[in-house]
């Protein structure tokens, strides 16, 4: 593997990362400004498990590969691209916290924004990270 291919996947992987931690943050403040709102419905954002999904079929080819030897034919294997995979913003209905419908726990949402915002942190060390060890080669 080239190294400036797996330095620029890692930054790209870190960026949308923390593109989704934003996102993240977000749907956290919308979640905790209703959260006395009759009948209001939390979100979360899913993105990790799809995007390991996407990491993992890139590594992974069935044991026999069908030959194409035709452009319509259907592949049995195909790896999907990790920049393809993009956060989802999911509605929970099936939890009901509260007498008036309302499902959002104060107390859960402060700490999935405390840890949102930890994680955001380390993304942010990680990416100085890569970039000290580029200045340190070039030194």
């Amino acid at each position: 593997m080239n190294i400036n291919n797996n330095f620029s996947k890692t930054i790209d992987m870190v960026h949308r990362a923390m593109d989704v931690n934003l996102l993240r943050r977000s749907v956290i403040a919308n979640n905790l400004a209703n959260a006395e709102v009759p009948n209001f419905k939390r979100s979360e954002v899913a993105f990790e498990s799809e995007l390991k999904k996407a990491l993992e079929s890139e590594r992974q080819r069935p044991p026999v590969e069908l030959a194409q030897t035709d452009p319509r034919h259907i592949s049995n294997w195909e790896p999907r691209n990790y920049q393809d995979v993009q956060p989802r913003r999911v509605v929970d209905f099936l939890t009901a916290s509260n007498n008036n419908g309302n499902n959002v726990d104060v107390d859960h949402e402060l700490m999935a924004g405390l840890e949102n915002q930890m994680l955001y942190t380390l993304l942010a060390q990680a990416e100085a990270f890569e970039f000290n060890q580029v200045n340190l080669v070039l030194r």
